[in-house]
C-alpha cells in the first residue's frame, strides 16, 4: 500500500483502482481494515512543520546591525548614568523586538489554516453499511459519497457520478464549476482537466457521486501546497536588506572612529579617563538612535493610510517593499476578472446582439451594430434569452440591491442576459410550467426541458421542448433554425460554426440553444424525444469580465514601470483573451505565443529558458501550484521585486515566496490570507495600485529622514573628532549630545512621516532593488550640511570662549546651532528635489507643531535651572540667538540654490 499513493490514479481503470486499494466498490473497507491503515497511514490532517520556539523567534530579533549599535548606545548611557536616556534607548530597542517577533508569529499561521481547511465530516461506506465520520478518520480505500454543498474531504478517484460539478476555484484558478465523470482519462492530463478526480477542499456545487480515497493528510494535492508554503522562503524586504548592510557598514566606521578618538587623545596626553569620555561622545553622536524608532513609526503611518484605502498590511516592511516592486503577478479569476460569469454576445436568425453591463446584476442594454434596441421587435432574440432562462435549475437572488446565486455561475449569466431584455423567470414558469427535465449528463452534452403551454386547442403548441447545451451536441439534432418572425429558415450549420470560432477566439464560452414544439400533450421526456427534430435558436457567448477599474489599474502601475502578469489555472484562450482586454498584450493583434504561455509548456523548460519566458511572457495559463511557486522564484533570479496577488489555496506558496503577497479579503481563502503580506479589503485589483503609491511616498519619507539626520550624527562626530585630535576642550557632551539626537528626532525627523507626496510619485519608473538607499547626490548633500554645521557649531563655541563665556554657555550655543540648524534643514528635506514652497508651507501640519514644541524646549534647555543642572547647559544672550539663527538660515539658503542648481541640471539635460 505504501508505494501506491504516487500513482497516476486518474490514467487506471476504476475496477483497477478499487483492486490497487485493496477495497471493496461497493461495501467499503470492514471495520479492521480501517483500524489498521489508520495506524499505517495516520490521520487525514496535515503535518505541521516545527519551527522555531517562540524565545528563539524573540531573540533573534536583536540579531541585527542596528540593533547591535543602540544596544552600545543604551549600556554607553547607563555607564553614563544617565537613566532616562538608557531607559528610552532601551525602550526602542524592546519595542522593535515585540513588533518583529508577533508578526513572524503570524507567518506560521498559513499552515494552521491549512490544516484547519481539511477538518469537517464524510459520509463513508464501510462494511456496506453508510456513516458519517470526521473527515480525520478517512483512509485511503474509504469509499466516499458526495453531495451538492460538501466540502471534499479527502483526495478521491471518481467511481460513480450523476451531474456532479465541483468548484476548484482555491485549487486550480479555474473560473466555472468543472463537470465530472468516472471514466479513465490520459496520463498527460494536468490537475486542472482530471475530470475523474476530486481533490481534497474543493466544493461540490450539483450533483452526487461515489468515490474512494487514494491520498489523505500529506499525501493530498493540498497536502503538497503544505510542504510548499512550508519551503518557501521569507524573503528579506529591499528596505531590511538596505537598513541591514548600512547599520554593518556604519557600525565599523563608528568603532574605527571611535578608535582613533583614544588614539589621538593618548598621543596629546589627555588622561584616560577624558580620553574615553570623547571617545564615547563621538560614538553616542555617530549612532542615530531615532533611526529604527522613526523607520517603525513612519513604516506604522503607511500601515494607516493604507488601511484608509482598503488594503491591510501584515508585515510592516512590506509597505516599503509595495514601492519597489517591479513586477506584479496577479490571478486571474476573481482579482483581474468580477468572478461573475456574464453574457456578452448572442446570435441569433443572422445577427449578433452585443449586451452592455457586468457581473450578476440584471442591469444594462442589448446593442445590435453598436446601437441599443428594443429586444421586443427581436423575436428570435427573445426566442433564444426565453430558452435560457427556462431550461435553467439556478437562481439569481436580490439582496438589497446585492445579487448571490443558488447553482451554476453560467446558468445564472442566462438569467441575468435574460433579465436585461425584461424577461421574468416567474412569470414564464407561469405561463409556460415545466413538466419534466432530461438532466445535463457529460455523455450527451445538452439539458432539456419540457413545458405545457397551457392550452391543447390544437391551433397552438401544447408542449414546448427547450434544450441547451455544446454547439455539437445541439447542432447535430437540428434540422432548420428559427427565422427572424415566427416562421423557421434552413439551418445553414458552417455559418454557425464561423460564428462559434470567433467567439471562442475571444475567450468566449459559447453554448448553443434549441427547441421543439408539439401540438399533443406529453407527461414526460427522454433521449429521444430530442434526438432528432429540434430547431436551432441561437448562440449565447459569456465569460468572467475583466474589472473596469483593473484595465485602468493595470494602465496606471505600467506607466509607472511595473510589470504586471497573469499566472491563473484557467484556459490560455480565455486567459490571453481577458489579457488582450485589460493591456497585457501587448497590441490587440498580438500573436498568442508571443505573450502567452500554458503550464504543459512551462513544464517542459529548463531554470534558464524559464528565466527568459517568465521576463518575456505576460500571460500563464493552466500552471500548478509548483509553476506558480517557480514563476515567482525566476523573476526573483532576475532581480525583481515581485509582488504576487491571489485568493486561492493554490496561491498560497507562491504568496509567501514573493517580496510581497497580496491576497484578497472578501473572495480570498483563509489559507492565502495567512500567507500574504498585505490583504485587500475590498478584493480590488485597483487597490494595489493605490497601495504602491502609498509604498513609494514611505520609501521618499524614510530617506528624508535619513538624509535628515545623517548630518547631525556626522557633524557631531566630526566636532568630537576635531577637538580631539587638535587638542581642544569638547563643544558638546555626551549627554547633550542623547538630548539633541533624541528629541530633535521625534519632534522635527518624525514629522516627515506626515509629508504630503511627491508630486509626479506614480510617474517615475520604480526604484531598482540594487539602488543604494543613499544616492550619489543625497551623499553630496549630507557632507555638505555636515560640513557647516561643523563649522557653525565649533565655530560658535569658540567665539563664545574667545568674548568670554562660560564653557557652559559656550557648549549651549553649539548645542542650539545643532538644534536650529537642523530644524531649517529639515524644510530642505520635506522634499529632496523641490522646494518646501512647492508643497506648501503649512501642509504638513504635524511638523508645524513639532517645529514650534522643538522651540520651546530649546528655550526651556537654555533658560531653566533645572535643564542647566541636568544637561550643564546656561542662559545665552540675543547676540548668541542672532548667530544661531543666521547659521540655520544659512544652511537652508545653500541646500536650496544646491537643489535649484541640481533641477536646473536636470532639465538642461532633459532638453
Amino acid at each position: 500500500m505504501d508505494n501506491l499513493l504516487s500513482r497516476h490514479w486518474h490514467h487506471l481503470p476504476d475496477d483497477e483502482v478499487v483492486a490497487l486499494l485493496e477495497s471493496d466498490g461497493h461495501k467499503g473497507l470492514d471495520t479492521f481494515e480501517v483500524t489498521h491503515r489508520q495506524g499505517s497511514f495516520g490521520t487525514n490532517r496535515l503535518t505541521l512543520k516545527k519551527g522555531k520556539s517562540p524565545l528563539t523567534l524573540f531573540l533573534l530579533q536583536f540579531n541585527q546591525p542596528l540593533i547591535y549599535i543602540l544596544l552600545v548606545a543604551a549600556i554607553t548611557t547607563f555607564l553614563l548614568q544617565e537613566w532616562v536616556d538608557s531607559g528610552v534607548i532601551f525602550g526602542v530597542v524592546l519595542a522593535n523586538a515585540i513588533i518583529g517577533f508577533v508578526q513572524e508569529l503570524k507567518a506560521v499561521k498559513a499552515i494552521e489554516a491549512l490544516a484547519r481547511a481539511m477538518e469537517g465530516t464524510a459520509l463513508v461506506i464501510r462494511a456496506g453499511q453508510k456513516v458519517k465520520i470526521n473527515a480525520a478518520e478517512l483512509v485511503p480505500g474509504d469509499l466516499v459519497l458526495l453531495q451538492s454543498g460538501d466540502k471534499v474531504p479527502a483526495d478521491l478517484r471518481l467511481l460513480r457520478c450523476r451531474e456532479l460539478q465541483v468548484d476548484e476555484s482555491a485549487l486550480t484558478g479555474e473560473s466555472v464549476p468543472v463537470q465530472k465523470q468516472p471514466e479513465r482519462i490520459a496520463q498527460t492530463k494536468t490537475l486542472a482537466d482530471r475530470s475523474n478526480m476530486a481533490y481534497s477542499s474543493t466544493l461540490v456545487t450539483y450533483g452526487t457521486a461515489t468515490g474512494i480515497v487514494v491520498a489523505t493528510g500529506d499525501g493530498t494535492e493540498i497536502g503538497q501546497i503544505n510542504a510548499l508554503i512550508a519551503s518557501a522562503t521569507t524573503l528579506a524586504t529591499p528596505l531590511t536588506k538596505k537598513i541591514a548592510h548600512f547599520s554593518g557598514i556604519l557600525l565599523w566606521v563608528i568603532l574605527a572612529l571611535a578608535g582613533l578618538t583614544v588614539l589621538a587623545g593618548l598621543y596629546h596626553g589627555t588622561p584616560l579617563l577624558d580620553t574615553f569620555m570623547a571617545a564615547v561622545a563621538l560614538a553616542v553622536g555617530a549612532i542615530p538612535e531615532g533611526l529604527p524608532a522613526a523607520m517603525t513609526i513612519m513604516l506604522a503611518v503607511g500601515v494607516g493610510k493604507m488601511a484608509k484605502r482598503h488594503a491591510i498590511i501584515r508585515r510592516m516592511p512590506a509597505v516599503e517593499t509595495l514601492g519597489s516592486t517591479t513586477v506584479i503577478c496577479s490571478d486571474k479569476t476573481g482579482t483581474l476578472t468580477q468572478n461573475q460569469m456574464t453574457v456578452q454576445q448572442l446570435c441569433a436568425a443572422g445577427q449578433r446582439y452585443e449586451f452592455t453591463g457586468v457581473g450578476y446584476a440584471p442591469q444594462g442594454e442589448i446593442h445590435l451594430e453598436q446601437t441599443a434596441i428594443d429586444p421586443q421587435q427581436h423575436p428570435a432574440l427573445l426566442e433564444c434569452l426565453k430558452a435560457g432562462l427556462l431550461c435553467n435549475d439556478s437562481r439569481l437572488i436580490d439582496n438589497g440591491g446585492q445579487w448571490s446565486i443558488e447553482g451554476d455561475p453560467t446558468e445564472v449569466a442566462l438569467i441575468t442576459a435574460a433579465a436585461k431584455a425584461g424577461l421574468s423567470n416567474t412569470a414564464l414558469e407561469q405561463q409556460l410550467p415545466r413538466i419534466d427535465t432530461v438532466p445535463f449528463e457529460s455523455q450527451h452534452q445538452y439539458m432539456a426541458t419540457l413545458h405545457h403551454s397551457g392550452t391543447d386547442t390544437g391551433t397552438a403548441p401544447a408542449t414546448l421542448i427547450y434544450m441547451k447545451g455544446s454547439v455539437e451536441s445541439i447542432l447535430s439534432r437540428c434540422h432548420d433554425a428559427y427565422g427572424d418572425g415566427t416562421d423557421t429558415v434552413a439551418l445553414d450549420k458552417s455559418s454557425v460554426h464561423r460564428d462559434v470560432e470567433q467567439m471562442a477566439a475571444q475567450g468566449l464560452r459559447v453554448l448553443a440553444f434549441a427547441y421543439k414544439s408539439s401540438t399533443e400533450p406529453a407527461p414526460s421526456i427522454s433521449h429521444g424525444d430530442v434526438a432528432e427534430g429540434m430547431t436551432f435558436i441561437g448562440l449565447q457567448a459569456m465569460m468572467d469580465p475583466p474589472r473596469p477599474e483593473a484595465i485602468a489599474a493595470v494602465a496606471a502601475c505600467q506607466r509607472a514601470g511595473i510589470q504586471v502578469k497573469m499566472i491563473t489555472g484557467d484556459h490560455l484562450v480565455t486567459a490571453a483573451a481577458i489579457a488582450r482586454q485589460i493591456g497585457l498584450s501587448g497590441t490587440a493583434d498580438s500573436e498568442l505565443a508571443h505573450f502567452a504561455i500554458n503550464g504543459h509548456a512551462l513544464a517542459q523548460l529548463a531554470d534558464h529558458e524559464l528565466v527568459e519566458v517568465a521576463e518575456r511572457a505576460s500571460v500563464f495559463a493552466r500552471v500548478s501550484p509548483e509553476q506558480k511557486l517557480r514563476l515567482v522564484e525566476a523573476l526573483q533570479a532576475q532581480g525583481h521585486v515581485v509582488a504576487m496577488t491571489g485568493d486561492g489555496v493554490n496561491d498560497a506558496p507562491a504568496l509567501k515566496q514573493a517580496d510581497i503577497g497580496v491576497a484578497m479579503g472578501l473572495g480570498g481563502t483563509e489559507v492565502a490570507k495567512e500567507a500574504a503580506d498585505m490583504v485587500l479589503t475590498d478584493d480590488n485589483f485597483a487597490t494595489i495600485e493605490a497601495a504602491v503609491e502609498e509604498g513609494r511616498a514611505v520609501f521618499d519619507n524614510l530617506v528624508k529622514f535619513i538624509t535628515w539626520t545623517l548630518p547631525t550624527n556626522i557633524g557631531e562626530g566630526l566636532v568630537i573628532l576635531v577637538a580631539v585630535f587638535a587638542g581642544l576642550t569638547l563643544p558638546i557632551t555626551p549627554v547633550q549630545i542623547l538630548w539633541i539626537n533624541m528629541t530633535t528626532a521625534v519632534l522635527l525627523g518624525l514629522m516627515l512621516a506626515f509629508e504630503v507626496k511627491e508630486p509626479g510619485i506614480m510617474a517615475r519608473p520604480p526604484r531598482q532593488p540594487q539602488t543604494p538607499i543613499l544616492t550619489r547626490e543625497l551623499l553630496t548633500r549630507i557632507g555638505l550640511v555636515s560640513l557647516m554645521l561643523l563649522i557653525g557649531a565649533f565655530g560658535m563655541f569658540e567665539w563664545a570662549i574667545r568674548h568670554d563665556r562660560s564653557i557652559e554657555a559656550a557648549r549651549t550655543v553649539a548645542v542650539n546651532m545643532f538644534v536650529f540648524g537642523e530644524l531649517f534643514y529639515l524644510f530642505n528635506c520635506r522634499s529632496l528635489r523641490y522646494s518646501p514652497l512647492k508643497l506648501g508651507l503649512f501642509s504638513n501640519r504635524w511638523l508645524v507643531a513639532g517645529v514650534t514644541t522643538m522651540i520651546l524646549l530649546q528655550l526651556l534647555f537654555t533658560y531653566t535651572p533645572a535643564m542647566n543642572q541636568l544637561f550643564g547647559s546656561a542662559p545665552i544672550g540675543w547676540a548668541e540667538w542672532v548667530w544661531i539663527l543666521a547659521g540655520g538660515m544659512g544652511i537652508y539658503t545653500v541646500i536650496g540654490i544646491e537643489k535649484w542648481l541640481r533641477r536646473r541640471g536636470d532639465s538642461g539635460e532633459n532638453a
